[in-house]
């Protein structure tokens, strides 16, 4: 089959741009994170005068960031080799000048940050607990709360969020006092006191929060709950100790990407079978209305001052742009577009557990039934939307059917479904929920049994190299990127956050639990494994570390299977346009010489 070998190339070298964030004094300064340069580094647009210039230049790439609170510098997280320990820095937007942030708090792991009218606040972890610091006034920041038990400044993803006040005079931070971390509860403190003013919590649930009310001196915030078996958004106002419930008939998952700025509404984030409708919700009469209607997939949204909303959209055909509404685009990668790719089918199938699952399908051209590439996403509690995927538009190009199963586990639908992996039965739902969709491929006569490959990342390459342990026949070809290969190596070798995950989803530890981990590993059915092997692995990934991987390697060439090995120079993401094409070219000849 002919395959224009340099589209899928053009896909990864085009730039993404993400959604911007401006000071409210200076509304055409757009700040945004972009890897136009190569690497995701933060960059600066004047609308007034067309500047465009790279702020930070991190070796590793800058992933997210915080603007100050008079908006001349760009805040985000400094970590030089990607294991992710680090300090928060700023840097001037102007003359490019980064200092750290607030120098007497310790180096850790990040669990939050949030900066509004004067105040700062921090949330780290390392080693031996978590700790919350807040800086009032420039004042040298203060200890507030210190915990063994997890806790976060904010929202848990994206962590600058959710945790200040618009004035800067409360502070938010979810913890896990009466559980653990998959079921936070909400706790608000004055700033300047520390004294507890107001604390939520849903037993056996998790709450979390989602923004302020912009106006000053409205203490109100929009938290996100589910208690109606979805999530769904409700209104504290932790000064007077009242919560509003908003009950919606909506078949899927919402999320609160922004209010109006008089306050009188939240603009929600409706999610369903990897699309985003953008709806009203009146805060007064619960009234519900649609603002907008998508080909595909919102990632993010906000209300500028003037009320025009502005919104981060894209497909599997058309790559990411900032837009309005109206269609005009406000903020775009420079050059051309890239080449447009396939489009996504929706489909439902019937699933293990005896509900519906769900999958994205892209079809190439050419004749049925195709060679198949089962994508696992991460997570895991995450989900595939109708997005516009460089690595999976390149295999659709090399005449492979692609499928991404948003299993047991995802988010975007019933909170039952997102919950059905914990207690301790992670990765067996999973490979069923995947092996499923690959049975209703070829009973549709899409994907040609003989010729199945899985490929995931994350926990996506957990999910796939239990898989061919579990189905040894099933795939001819598995790609783990970034992978967990064994379950107690992993516990041992990872950051604090991510153990007190596994202690959270597992129901204990590895001596606690020996059994449980061992039958959840996929490094527990090394002997069954036939399926030949690619491992893409961080050298200082802290979330999936390399010790672990080499481990695997090693053990599968001893048993003579065909397993190889490519490790790169940096954490838990590639963030160079380089790396990410040249990962495509190892996978791409990987399923060349099997499939």
């Amino acid at each position: 089959m002919a395959t224009d070998v340099e589209a899928w190339r053009r896909r990864f070298q085009t730039p993404v741009v993400g959604f911007p964030l401006w000071p409210e004094n200076q509304p055409d300064r757009l700040v945004f994170v972009s890897n136009e340069g190569g690497t995701t580094q933060v960059w600066m647009l004047n609308r007034s005068t067309g500047e465009r210039r790279q702020v930070t230049d991190q070796r590793i790439g800058v992933e997210e960031f915080v603007l100050t609170a008079d908006g001349s510098s760009a805040v985000w997280w400094r970590d030089d080799t990607g294991n992710e320990n680090g300090k928060w820095v700023s840097t001037e937007l102007v003359s490019g000048k980064t200092e750290p942030l607030l120098a007497s708090t310790p180096t850790g792991w990040s669990q939050g940050i949030a900066l509004a009218g004067d105040t700062v606040a921090v949330a780290l972890t390392d080693d031996t607990s978590y700790r919350l610091f807040v800086s009032v006034g420039g004042e040298k920041p203060r200890l507030v709360r210190e915990s063994t038990h997890p806790l976060g400044l904010g929202r848990e993803w994206e962590t600058t969020g959710g945790g200040l006040s618009t004035d800067g005079a409360l502070v938010c931070y979810r913890h896990s006092d009466q559980g653990d971390m998959l079921h936070f509860g909400l706790r608000v403190i004055d700033a300047k006191s520390g004294a507890v003013v107001d604390d939520i919590f849903d037993e056996g649930l998790t709450l979390k929060v989602a923004s302020w009310s912009p106006v000053v001196g409205d203490q109100r915030v929009v938290v996100i709950h589910e208690r109606d078996g979805y999530e769904r958004p409700a209104v504290w106002d932790p000064t007077r100790g009242s919560v509003r419930d908003y009950p919606l008939d909506l078949p899927g998952a919402v999320d609160v990407a922004d209010w109006w700025p008089d306050a009188s509404a939240v603009l929600l984030l409706h999610e369903q079978d990897g699309r985003r409708q953008l709806l009203r919700l009146e805060l007064d009469s619960g009234e519900l209305s649609l603002v907008h209607e998508p080909h595909g997939w919102v990632s993010a949204a906000a209300i500028r001052a003037d009320g025009s909303i502005w919104i981060r959209d894209e497909s599997a055909e058309q790559s990411p742009v900032i837009r309005d509404l109206a269609g005009q685009v406000i903020l775009a990668p420079p050059g051309e577009a890239p080449p447009e790719g396939r489009p996504h089918q929706s489909l439902r199938f019937p699933g293990p557990s005896g509900e519906l699952a769900h999958m994205l399908v892209t079809v190439p051209l050419g004749q049925a039934p195709f060679p198949v590439v089962m994508m696992v996403h991460g997570g895991p509690e995450w989900a595939y939307p109708d997005d516009f995927d460089p690595w999976e538009q390149a295999l659709v190009d090399h005449g492979y059917l692609v499928a991404k199963v948003n299993y047991r586990g995802s988010t975007g639908s019933s909170v039952a479904w997102r919950t059905a992996i914990h207690g301790g039965n992670i990765g067996f739902p999973e490979v069923a929920d995947v092996v499923a969709g690959l049975d209703h491929l070829v009973e549709l006569g899409l994907a040609d049994a003989d010729r199945a490959a899985i490929e995931g990342w994350s926990w996506g390459g957990y999910v796939s190299l239990l898989a061919i342990g579990l189905h040894p026949t099933r795939f001819a070809a598995a790609i783990g990127g970034i992978p967990v290969c064994d379950s107690v190596m992993t516990h041992e070798d990872c950051s604090p956050p991510q153990q007190a995950y596994d202690l959270a989803i597992m129901g204990g530890s590895p001596r606690e639990l020996p059994d449980l981990y061992a039958e959840r590993s996929p490094s527990s059915y090394l002997d069954q494994v036939r399926t030949p092997v690619l491992l893409i692995a961080g050298e200082h990934d802290s979330a999936c570390p390399i010790r672990q991987v080499r481990f695997y390697e090693s053990e599968l060439s001893k048993r003579g299977a065909a397993v190889q090995l490519y490790v790169y120079d940096a954490g838990h993401h590639a963030n160079s346009i380089d790396e990410q094409i040249h990962h495509a070219e190892l996978e791409l000849e990987f399923l060349a010489r099997y499939i």
